[in-house]
């Protein structure tokens, strides 16, 4: 990977190759300035002294991925200098806020008897979205500003994209079917037995009561849209519970294949994407820089007229206009939002009840959770070296999480501090050469 560099005074100049840095940091013209991502600063240079070529960021926004790439243009001729993909936790800021407002409704229902309706002093400002698209928003954002702290960004790139809910569900979709939508003429229960056969669809019973069924849990994210119900008898729909379809009809492959076919896509990442995708252009203009916008079909294209795998990153080189790509063969840096800790102080069993309370400080013995180490554990079960993520302890016996999985019971005393948390977790996602020159050619011959 590219490796970022900073001038004496911290501003931004041309990232270098791996083997320069390592050469400035052993004859002393540079020192570390951060680790994950690599950046370097110099001890005898300032940014008016050095030539400056125009560097562009260009960005794939998803809903559980953020793909960027740092590239160095010539024309229409980009050469990729680092990779990025960034890992979004909306998913977790859902699930928090869901338990959170049970918590609520609970505490209201248990202490009062009655209490008067409030839903019209509650409004939302203009260009309001919901937390967990709203971090999807924001996180991207603060990459972008960390990496033009970083590197000499003149301009930016970003795929618009806006998909087709009703194409995604019926590819034949002309005219006026657009305006009827699916439900027309229908109520959603008429449409439902209609659709599947006014039978359970998890074992054919007919002629008793059916309920309405949720296919994907709403505990897991599943939506109320026509494609995600179903209908099931009483007995089905209680062993189902909250569990995922797979593992309910893991011994009916059969019957789990008939229902995925007959149900539609879920199109929850799709209408995420929709919701930002405005919010995040306007922020990108407000940046001042220039802005290029694509579409996805265009990314498409150019990967695949350019011969290029398929993977996140490299759908972000590919957006814009590109003429041809060098230097592709890159690693990418995988970055997981984790976030920097929660406000509950407590743990609590599948029924809600407390099962343990955590310490009111957060750090201990000078690390906290989420902090980068590198421990050297001279004897013992443990003994060895380990470098990760820590979650502390009040008693001192720490837990790392490593590449190859999770070291417990570290002592405090074994570790030493390489990064402070951030409230993102990294690891190096290298590439395997010869599988992606199989995959390029391939991608070439269609």
């Amino acid at each position: 990977m590219a490796v970022y560099v900073l001038d004496k005074t911290g501003k931004p100049l041309m990232p270098c190759s791996e083997k320069r840095a390592r050469l400035l940091l052993e004859r002393s013209r540079a020192r570390v300035h951060r680790l994950l991502p690599f950046v370097i600063r110099l001890t005898d240079r300032r940014q008016a002294d050095c030539t400056l070529q125009p560097l562009a960021l260009k960005l794939d926004p998803g809903s559980r991925f953020t793909s960027m790439a740092l590239v160095r243009r010539q024309g229409r001729r980009v050469s990729v200098l680092s990779l990025l993909e960034l890992i979004h936790r909306g998913a977790a800021i859902r699930q928090a806020l869901l338990q959170r407002a049970a918590f609520r409704r609970r505490r209201r229902s248990a202490n009062l008897r009655y209490r008067a309706p409030r839903f019209d002093n509650r409004t939302r400002p203009a260009g309001w979205l919901p937390p967990s698209l709203r971090h999807r928003l924001d996180t991207s954002l603060a990459w972008v500003a960390r990496l033009r702290r970083w590197a000499p960004i003149a301009s930016l790139a970003v795929e618009r994209v806006k998909f087709d809910l009703q194409a995604l569900q019926n590819p034949g979709i002309v005219g006026i079917e657009y305006q009827q939508g699916t439900l027309q003429g229908y109520e959603v229960r008429e449409y439902l037995l209609e659709k599947w056969g006014r039978r359970c669809a998890y074992c054919g019973t007919e002629q008793v009561p059916l309920e309405v069924e949720h296919i994907v849990p709403r505990s897991a994210g599943g939506s109320d849209r026509v494609s995600n119900l179903t209908l099931a008898c009483r007995t089905c729909n209680q062993n189902k519970g909250n569990r995922p379809l797979e593992v309910f009809l893991a011994r009916q492959p059969l019957r789990l294949a008939r229902i995925m076919a007959q149900a539609k896509a879920p199109l929850r990442d799709a209408a995420a994407v929709n919701a930002t995708r405005n919010a995040l252009f306007a922020s990108l203009l407000a940046t001042g820089l220039s802005v290029e916008a694509g579409s996805g079909g265009q990314t498409k294209f150019n990967r695949r007229r350019l011969g290029l795998p398929k993977s996140h990153a490299l759908d972000a080189v590919c957006v814009g206009e590109v003429e041809a790509v060098a230097g592709w063969q890159r690693p990418t840096l995988a970055i997981r939002a984790t976030g920097r800790g929660e406000y509950q102080r407590t743990r609590l069993t599948a029924h809600g009840f407390p099962r343990g309370y955590l310490t009111r400080r957060k750090r201990h013995f000078g690390f906290q959770t989420g902090d980068r180490v590198h421990a050297v554990v001279p004897t013992g079960k443990k003994a060895g070296v380990h470098r990760g993520r820590v979650a502390v302890r009040q008693t001192g016996s720490f837990n790392i999480q490593t590449a190859g999985g999770v070291v417990q019971g570290i002592g405090h005393r074994h570790c030493h501090l390489v990064q402070r948390a951030d409230g993102y977790g990294y690891s190096l996602q290298s590439f395997d050469s010869a599988q992606l020159e199989k995959e390029a050619a391939r991608a070439g011959a269609r």
